[in-house]
């Protein structure tokens, strides 16, 4: 049974597969741009016209970026039996709902979803066995 781990937010997704007792870590970049749009300019007259930002612009290149790796991320664990999903903020449930709508069967191996900070490969690693109940430590699961 293959089991995998991934933990992601907007720069990368770390992927941990478990499979028949061997473990395999890889990193998934995401290729996202981060903007960081300047404000507005100002005109030559004292109370002249501004110049608007278009923040719309950037979040839809931002959406479309995203679903693009969200595809990269569900194209390498499309032979997962079991799935965890873990990391910071919105991103893995973003990624769950593009999963849920994109590839449903995948959605349906999703057994394990929980905000966490980064954290060093062998934290991820043990939250990974945790989650799926093979801590080295409880080898029966408690």
């Amino acid at each position: 049974m293959k089991q995998v781990g991934i933990w992601l937010d907007k720069q990368e997704a770390n992927v941990v597969e478990l499979d028949k007792g061997k473990e395999r870590f890889y990193n998934i970049p995401s290729e996202l741009e981060f903007f960081n749009p300047k404000g507005g300019s100002r005109s030559k007259t004292k109370w002249g016209p501004q110049d608007v930002v278009q923040d719309s612009k950037y979040l839809e290149r931002e959406k479309h970026q995203l679903k693009k790796y969200f595809e990269t991320i569900a194209e390498k664990i499309s032979g997962a039996d079991r799935i965890g999903i873990f990391g910071p903020a919105e991103t893995p449930d973003r990624f769950l709902e593009a999963l849920k709508q994109n590839h449903p069967d995948l959605a349906d191996k999703v057994k394990a979803t929980e905000t966490v900070d980064s954290m060093s490969q062998n934290q991820f690693k043990a939250l990974v066995k945790r989650s799926f109940g093979l801590d080295d430590r409880y080898p029966d699961g408690n």
